[in-house]
């Protein structure tokens, strides 16, 4: 199975804040224990990848098996807009960004970019899952690209999904096709607050 793992929750994150790449903070304190929750609930991975921020290597080592960085898994690159409020972001550059996913801010990346790397870094783990659970520790866009993936649909999908700090996605890639076997699950962080 490859298992996709968005992080734990950080400050920015619960202050509401487009959170990419340029600002790097740490888990706050219940970030750190929905890492403790995401451990006792998955099943000991053959292998885990993270992003090579640090919110992503921490829930990853929370995992307690070694962590390989993949850059491949970084979030998506918010340009000018990263560390902005969500609230603050004009209305304009949302209704620009959600009708065009190779739109992309001032010096950012676009949804179809963010899509390419991941297809091919999920590509190179089918075989692989398909024999032994990979975890992927990543960020909310990756997953959502990687939602993609599994699904056979375009990029554009990433606005019509919702990603939890600290939940799971899982992605059975024994068959011809990937196959979505769970989407955003988040039981395992039931009475975190």
């Amino acid at each position: 199975m490859l298992i996709i793992v968005r992080h734990g929750r950080t400050e920015a994150n619960a202050s509401g804040l487009l959170l990419g790449r340029r600002l790097d903070p740490g888990l706050d304190d219940l970030g750190a224990r929905q890492a403790g929750a995401l451990a006792r609930s998955l099943p000991t991975p053959a292998r885990v990848i993270s992003s090579p921020l640090f919110r992503t290597r921490q829930t990853a080592a929370a995992l307690g098996q070694p962590v390989e960085v993949d850059e491949r898994w970084v979030e998506l690159d918010y340009g000018d807009l990263d560390g902005t409020p969500l609230r603050d972001v004009p209305a304009d550059v949302w209704s620009a960004w959600r009708a065009d996913p190779s739109w992309a801010p001032a010096g950012g990346e676009s949804l179809v970019d963010l899509g390419t790397r991941v297809r091919a870094a999920c590509a190179e783990l089918v075989e692989e899952a398909a024999r032994q659970d990979v975890v992927v520790v990543t960020h909310v866009s990756p997953v959502k690209a990687a939602l993609a993936w599994a699904l056979g649909v375009g990029d554009e999908v990433s606005w019509r999904a919702y990603v939890a700090p600290a939940s799971i996605t899982r992605i059975a890639t024994g068959g011809p096709n990937p196959s979505l076997h769970a989407f955003n699950g988040c039981a395992h962080l039931d009475g975190l607050s």
